[in-house]
């Protein structure tokens, strides 16, 4: 389907185009034509007061499809990511059976193959996760795995460790780890603090985080490869590496879009659905992580959307699992940022940057370029209630607020949807 996107601000620090409101000529699902104005005999979409983008990325989601299908499943898990904004997510391979063969792989991408968002599957590192033996990596990245982790898991062996770092350097592959003591954590429910000490719960310490990075940067010096830190929670962390990239180390990171936001102060009224791991931590440590992100010590932010069933989620606050669902209020929440960072600072974060750590295409809204891109209303107004909410779960703290910013349409290669 052939159309033009009339009227429409170009937001994309890599087009010529950026800031200017213009019409995009959509052939093939390739962008043919940008222009102030276009005429032509095809669909017309307008677009008035809308932005385009490089379609979006969610660089980690959780989906519990296969094993756990009644928390959220990958076909609703993919009209999430539509509704949200993304045509591309990763796909974390803590499932059951865990994603650790080729023919795992290849159920993920089946799962997505003529839908409007493309999921990119990451294969587990050890078998089942448990951090004992490795998996069968390349047969995986021969059938389209981009990434390797142990997911919510992180890899606490360090020979393990080491060993998927030189391991990966026979395809030129990328270790995304969970940096987590989790001995240091056990039975944790929030940051360690004066607030778990007023709340009578049991902390998880900063350092459970700090030392697992200041060990695996030394292993990553020693071996070299590609290291991606994932969840980063704490300020020492954000110092960790800023100082490694200095070094020249090949090494990246990711922050969820709720620790921008929130601090231990959240979880003052027992709500489990801010009981999230690594835990909110304290106002300065979120102010270093929004600094981060300014200063691109942070490259990626993403949802970390972990949906649990209220079985999990509705009871004592020790006792609730960790996570809270983030895919569809995405970009209210990217709004509510936009007083401390830069729109098109937070807006790299969820389009190129994820794109090139996973060594995907970066397709900026230029002629000639592939047509992903993403289209959106940062104004418009809604409320997230449980008649909007599209999940099978509804563990949010922003569940029953008026948000700001809705996505109206995403397009990808030859497939598209507007006004959603």
């Amino acid at each position: 389907m052939n159309f033009i996107l009339k009227s429409v601000t170009v937001q994309d620090s890599n087009s010529d185009f950026n800031g200017k409101c213009v019409d995009i000529l959509i052939e093939n699902g390739l962008i043919s034509q940008i222009a102030e104005k276009i005429d032509g005999d095809v669909t017309s979409v307008d677009c008035s007061d809308c932005f385009v983008s490089p379609g979006w990325f969610d660089f980690l989601a959780h989906f519990n499809d296969p094993g756990h299908e009644y928390k959220e499943g990958i076909e609703n898990g993919l009209d999430l990511l539509v509704n949200g904004g993304f045509t591309g997510a990763g796909i974390l391979p803590n499932t059951n059976p865990v994603i650790q063969r080729k023919t795992d792989i290849s159920y993920i991408h089946s799962k997505s193959n003529y839908h409007l968002t493309d999921l990119f599957a990451y294969g587990a590192v050890t078998i089942d996760c448990k951090g004992e033996e490795l998996t069968e990596m390349i047969d995986m990245q021969h059938a389209g795995a981009v990434a390797f982790t142990d997911g919510l898991n992180s890899v606490g062996n360090a020979d393990i460790l080491l060993k998927t770092l030189l391991y990966l350097q026979r395809f030129d592959g990328i270790l995304i780890q969970r940096p987590e003591d989790a001995r240091l954590n056990m039975f944790g429910s929030m940051h360690e603090g004066k607030v778990s000490t007023i709340l009578g719960l049991k902390g998880m310490p900063s350092i459970s985080e700090v030392l697992t990075i200041q060990r695996d940067l030394r292993i990553l010096e020693y071996t070299g490869g590609k290291l991606h830190f994932s969840a980063l929670s704490t300020a020492e962390s954000v110092a960790l590496i800023k100082e490694a990239k200095s070094k020249g180390l090949n090494v990246t990171c990711d922050v969820a879009l709720h620790q921008l936001l929130l601090n231990e102060q959240a979880v003052m009224g027992y709500d489990t659905n801010v009981k999230v791991n690594p835990p909110l931590r304290s106002e300065l440590d979120r102010q270093a992580l929004v600094e981060g992100v300014k200063e691109g010590v942070i490259d990626v932010i993403s949802s970390h959307h972990l949906p649990q069933d209220e079985e999990n989620k509705k009871m004592e606050f020790d006792l609730a699992d960790y996570g809270m669902i983030g895919i569809q209020t995405f970009l209210p929440l990217i709004n509510r940022l936009t007083d401390e960072i830069p729109f098109d600072t937070l807006l790299k974060c969820f389009t190129e940057n994820p794109r090139k750590i996973l060594g995907l295409d970066v397709n900026a809204v230029t002629v000639g370029n592939k047509s992903n891109l993403t289209l959106f209303n940062k104004h418009q107004e809604w409320v997230f209630d449980k008649s909007s909410n599209l999940s099978k779960s509804d563990n949010s703290p922003f569940l029953g607020q008026s948000m700001k910013g809705k996505v109206v349409g995403i397009v990808n290669g030859e497939k598209s949807i507007f006004n959603l």
